[in-house]
């Protein structure tokens, strides 16, 4: 049902490559996120928490070689271990927080710059590429003009990258930093999954998100949410997790003649996507030039 329609939104979406390293742990971690263009201006659309990935990665690094810098004036010092639990308070160095981020657009365009516009309360955000010479993407949204046709039900698809198959990184031992190589795979294939709207998701009394009744996956954020025709109704967000209330505490099960004790506490994962009325509005806003349809068209 969605073929022509994924052809269609596939000209214009693309994957964002990340890896990420960590402080405590020696391995790079690749990571997947998806924007897609709204005009042939170099104009597009993804999450703040995406795009704040973007914003911040200097400084997170910068931050990071400071604390380095510090640490390292302690390492003859009786002291050392009290000195470095002191400077990973004062810097903010911790596991949970990576201290080394590395992004790359791909099949987008050749530019000089950047400029990237965060929503102040939804996840959203414009990416603006700059003093492009070479576009590489085709077409670009096309938005749902009369948002009414966002009902209960309606069956719609995203598209976005949630499995980051591409290799073309390392850890350079000589700089101690990673970085992208020119070996390995440069491709991660894109990914559609179909759902049908739940529900409206509100905050004061506007509406500002859609509900769809299958999740978002971990890299389909940023992605579009289209019908049939290739019509924009909104962009993956993130994926909530409703307990459904099923449990099952110490049940026992046959499994392969043995008997066992089990426990399972269901939950319905839903995705939860940017409204298509917050998108133009904030488009609007900055005024950015957007095109619209009408869901027959």
């Amino acid at each position: 049902m969605f073929v022509e329609a994924i052809e269609k939104v596939d000209q214009f979406t693309r994957p964002i490559h990340f890896i990420l390293r960590y402080y405590t742990g020696s391995d790079i971690v690749p990571g997947t996120a998806t924007l897609f263009f709204v005009n042939e201006d170099g104009f597009a659309v993804t999450c703040r928490h995406v795009a704040r990935q973007i914003l911040y990665s200097s400084s997170i690094y910068e931050n990071y070689q400071k604390f380095k810098g510090e640490l390292r004036r302690f390492e003859k010092d009786p002291g050392f271990e009290t000195q470095r639990l002191f400077l990973e308070s004062k810097y903010k160095i911790n596991s949970e927080n990576p201290i080394r981020i590395l992004f790359n657009f791909i099949k987008c365009a050749s530019y000089k710059g950047l400029t990237i516009h965060l929503h102040p309360t939804q996840d959203l955000a414009i990416i603006q590429f700059r003093d492009f010479n070479s576009k590489q993407y085709q077409g670009h949204a096309k938005f749902l003009k009369d948002s009414r046709q966002v009902k209960q039900g309606r069956y719609l698809c995203r598209l976005g990258y949630p499995f980051p198959e591409f290799t073309n990184y390392k850890y350079n031992k000589n700089t101690g930093d990673i970085e992208w190589t020119k070996e390995g795979r440069i491709n991660t294939p894109s990914f559609p999954i179909d759902g049908i709207i739940t529900r409206h998701i509100g905050e004061s009394n506007a509406i500002t998100g859609i509900e769809m009744s299958t999740p978002g996956l971990r890299g389909q954020s940023g992605g579009p949410l289209f019908d049939r025709n290739g019509v924009i109704y909104g962009m993956q967000s993130s994926t909530r997790h409703l307990h459904l209330g099923f449990d099952q505490v110490n049940r026992e099960v046959i499994t392969d003649g043995h008997r066992k004790k089990v426990s399972n506490y269901p939950f319905l994962n839903v995705g939860q996507c940017v409204h298509v009325d917050v998108i133009k509005q904030f488009l609007r806003e900055k005024n950015i030039t957007f095109f619209e349809a009408d869901e027959t068209e």
